[in-house]
């Protein structure tokens, strides 16, 4: 098919989500001026969730990309569930109290999140009750366990996700009287999903990061030029350290068979993520569990097998390694995205498009065709082209469309080709997943006056 621009444009723009913040919340004044976000499938349905949200009784945004795989369940759960433990790991004792003696007396609940949702951003009703209990009883932990002191926001982090990867165990080995429950709870469990989530309070930016999506800020140098700094880590095989690791928690007669062909036991590409019981259950659990489920658990090839040399469980972790950054006013975006962008585009190139985009400014590269014998005709049309681009100022309204319409479109000489855009963008949905991967993309503005005068606070 050969999609008009407009059919082109309606594509890419369907899942697209903007918050501006306020300039007061009543707070203070927030180092975030807002944010753009977006998605475009590959899979169907996506396996790819985001979020984002204010924290009420505490300071501070949550923003996250959560990258599912064996379907999309575990991601869809992380995506609605991980912030709130996030939040609660952050309240102080008093504000918990407050609200476990509301749950008690039956009074309205103290909200602690304010949802930045767009209209396809699903969340499941049915499972709220149980998400709920899951969480007070975490709550009323933390309220037992007192210690007094304020928590530190990386505790709180990691904290947050082990507790919640924990709970998602726990509660498919419980299961659920209610049978479409007790079938979710499970195809939660058994999929799995990467997750990255940043955390901004004025100038404190934390990211916790799970898996292979990555988050990366965007820094604006004094000559205009734009550069990037990595906030994350991938867990995968191609970090030596995430390899070292996973060897030093098995015994040594396992070290062949712990990473082959890249993924893990053979089977993984992230060595840290959620869910995932396949790789944290002992073979006896998996079996208990699989045998006393409802049939369509039974049908699902995937729960039957074990994966091969599986011998000391668990394999899998979804602790979060955590990175602290103090923004500076040259710190004027941060990208957050799972990894079907990165699978496509350098971090370099995402820093200039997102901050030439950003400030409206293009800098005049000198044009390169890397090693391409070049007419003058193409070099005319190089030209041609780039003169349209800066005239047509930029069609997006939103910085992550603007990125994927890049990852997408971009030819060899680094813009965007409306044939090659359209062209990826008509693969029927088999053919689709062959040739990229579902991307989501959160684009966080800074506000560098805000930075700045805290900086002189300090």
């Amino acid at each position: 098919f050969y999609l008009t621009p407009p059919q082109v444009n309606s594509i890419l723009k369907a899942n697209e989500y903007s918050f501006k913040v306020p300039e007061f919340d009543g707070k203070n004044v927030s180092s975030v001026l807002g944010f753009d976000s977006n998605q475009l499938p590959a899979n169907a349905p996506i396996e790819d969730r985001r979020s984002a949200a204010t924290c009420l009784q505490t300071r501070g945004m949550l923003l996250g990309v959560f990258d599912g795989h064996a379907g999309c369940a575990c991601a869809q759960a992380v995506s609605e569930r991980l912030f709130y433990y996030i939040a609660v790991s952050l309240l102080p004792h008093e504000t918990l109290l407050e609200i476990e003696n509301a749950v008690e007396s039956g009074r309205a609940l103290l909200p602690i999140l304010q949802w930045h949702k767009h209209p396809n951003d699903y969340f499941s009703k049915e499972a709220s009750k149980l998400y709920f209990n899951s969480l007070r009883t975490y709550w009323q932990e933390l309220i037992d366990l007192n210690s007094g002191e304020t928590t530190d926001v990386r505790e709180a982090l990691i904290n947050a996700f082990k507790r919640l990867d924990n709970d998602i165990s726990l509660e498919a080995q419980v299961g659920d009287p209610n049978s479409f429950l007790n079938y979710l709870v499970l195809r939660v469990a058994f999929s799995g999903s990467t997750a990255c989530v940043a955390h901004v309070d004025g100038v404190d930016l934390h990211v916790a990061n799970t898996g292979d999506s990555r988050a990366m800020l965007g820094v604006q140098e004094e000559d205009g030029s734009w550069s990037a700094v990595n906030l994350s880590y991938d867990h995968n095989a191609q970090n030596e350290h995430e390899v070292e690791r996973v060897k030093m928690e098995h015994p040594k007669s396992e070290e062949k068979s712990l990473v082959k062909q890249d993924r893990l036991l053979g089977l993984l590409m992230p060595f840290r993520a959620f869910g995932d019981v396949k790789f944290k259950w002992s073979i006896e659990l998996q079996k208990r569990v699989v045998e006393s489920g409802p049939d369509q658990l039974n049908e699902n090839e995937y729960t039957k097998f074990i994966p091969p040399n599986y011998h000391t469980p668990p394999y899998l972790t979804a602790e979060p390694e955590v990175i602290h950054h103090k923004l500076r006013p040259q710190d004027k975006f941060l990208v957050l995205a799972t990894d079907g962008l990165w699978e496509t585009m350098h971090r370099q190139d995402v820093a200039r498009i997102v901050g030439e985009y950003l400030t409206g400014v293009h800098h005049q590269q000198p044009i390169a065709v890397g090693g391409y014998k070049v007419t003058l005709g193409q070099m005319h049309g190089l030209l041609t082209e780039r003169r349209a681009k800066i005239s047509s100022v930029f069609e997006d309204q939103n910085a992550a469309t603007h990125l994927i319409r890049h990852a997408v479109g971009n030819n060899e000489f680094g813009t965007v080709d409306h044939e090659r855009l359209s062209k990826m963008l008509s693969l029927p949905e088999e053919l689709a997943r062959m040739y990229r991967d579902d991307i989501t993309i959160i684009v966080v503005q800074f506000n560098s006056h805000v930075i700045g005068a805290y900086q002189n606070e300090e």
